[in-house]
């Protein structure tokens, strides 16, 4: 998988290069702290994999996605979670917060090279459809105020109400802005399911299943008729 490495701190790169030195699927084809040198290279050669700091002089990283277009599958690297809503809208393969330890750079190299087609041609990002194998270990949830990282193994339940999402967790109650389907598509499939128009559940949480209700704790969940063979198929499955 041939990358390319674009931050303006030569320190973050020469960090970067190193980890990408250790990875035996991983070539680093040039590095730079110019990002319109980046678009250079990439018109120029073959590159695969991009990882990209976000705020850099002249162009920022947001900016630079915009212009690539998807010509190759792009890794954020930013000190700032802020911008991570941002990211996944733009469909990168991953965002890592810095400063980066070396286990999680390599999960985030592992889930590029899974996305990457034979001939070297982007397959898919990290917003694909609930079937998809890969999803993100937590979510960045924006609300009127901010924006929430939750862990996915936290989620106990989400249900749609009228203006907002409320992702209801292990450490309390999230209001999102996000539209349900939105999550949902973030959600991995073989530990999420829709079993109603207003509700998603996680399988790990669920305490019992009786008639046409899933009980999560003191919580009652209805299971809606367009939705209840797939939810006990699904079951069926895991028993």
């Amino acid at each position: 998988m041939r990358c390319l490495i674009i931050d303006d701190k030569p320190l973050a790169i020469d960090i970067l290069a190193d980890y990408t030195s250790k990875i035996p699927f991983m070539e680093l084809v040039a590095v730079t702290t110019n990002p319109i040198e980046g678009l250079s290279i990439i018109r120029e050669q073959k590159i695969d994999l991009v990882f990209l700091d976000i705020q850099m002089p002249e162009l920022t990283g947001l900016q630079f996605m915009k212009i690539l277009d998807k010509q190759s599958m792009v890794i954020l690297t930013t000190a700032y979670a802020d911008y991570a809503l941002d990211g996944f809208e733009h469909d990168v393969i991953d965002y890592l917060l810095k400063p980066i330890a070396f286990e999680r750079f390599y999960k985030a190299a592992e889930k590029a090279l899974r996305h990457l087609k034979p001939g070297g041609v982007q397959n898919a990002q990290i917003n694909e459809s609930p079937s998809a194998a890969m999803a993100p270990e937590f979510l960045f949830i924006k609300t009127e105020h901010r924006i929430q990282k939750v862990n996915t193994r936290d989620i106990l339940y989400i249900e749609a109400l009228q203006n907002y999402v409320s992702l209801n967790t292990l450490a309390g109650r999230v209001m999102s802005l996000q539209p349900l389907k939105k999550i949902e598509e973030q959600l991995r499939r073989s530990e999420f399911i829709r079993v109603h128009k207003s509700y998603i559940v996680s399988l790990r949480h669920i305490s019992s299943v009786e008639r046409s209700r899933i009980f999560i704790g003191d919580t009652i969940i209805p299971v809606g008729d367009s939705y209840r063979d797939a939810f006990y198929k699904l079951i069926d499955k895991t028993t």
